[in-house]
């Protein structure tokens, strides 16, 4: 199991679901590599580019953040993602605690639409993801 205790794990999440705040992500990495105990490393307000630049390719981490997108030009929406990073380094132990871990961490980073299993960072591209959250948004309009 994940050690996701830590309160200020659950701060950063309302921050980012938080309207009125400009923070946009929040990172969890392990405290250690030997810990099985999530904090939070990195927030930011900067969307999936500054969140991209923040992974570290040697580490296994979480990801909350907050998309913006428009359908048209009259409307904006705002979507949830989690993301679960295993960098192209990440050492094999660390691999193989993911998939338990992951409930661990979805049990406090709760509310989201969509999941995005990144391996690199390419695979946090908005384009792609704006996609995905159509979809998985309902109706569509756009043809989408």
């Amino acid at each position: 199991m994940a050690d996701v205790s830590d309160s200020l794990i659950n701060e950063a999440y309302l921050e980012v679901r938080d309207d009125k705040s400009d923070t946009n992500w929040l990172l969890l990495d392990y405290e250690s590599e030997r810990s099985d105990k999530l904090i939070v490393t990195k927030k930011g307000s900067g969307g999936l580019s500054e969140l991209r630049e923040a992974l570290d390719d040697s580490k296994a981490s979480y990801a909350y953040a907050r998309v913006s997108y428009s359908n048209d030009k009259e409307s904006k929406r705002e979507k949830f993602i989690l993301v679960v990073w295993i960098g192209p380094n990440c050492k094999v132990m660390r691999k193989a605690k993911i998939s338990v871990h992951s409930a661990d961490v979805k049990n406090v980073l709760r509310v989201y639409s969509i999941e995005v299993a990144a391996r690199e960072k390419d695979d946090l591209n908005e384009d792609p993801i704006v996609i995905r959250l159509r979809k998985a948004g309902g109706a569509s309009y756009d043809g989408v």
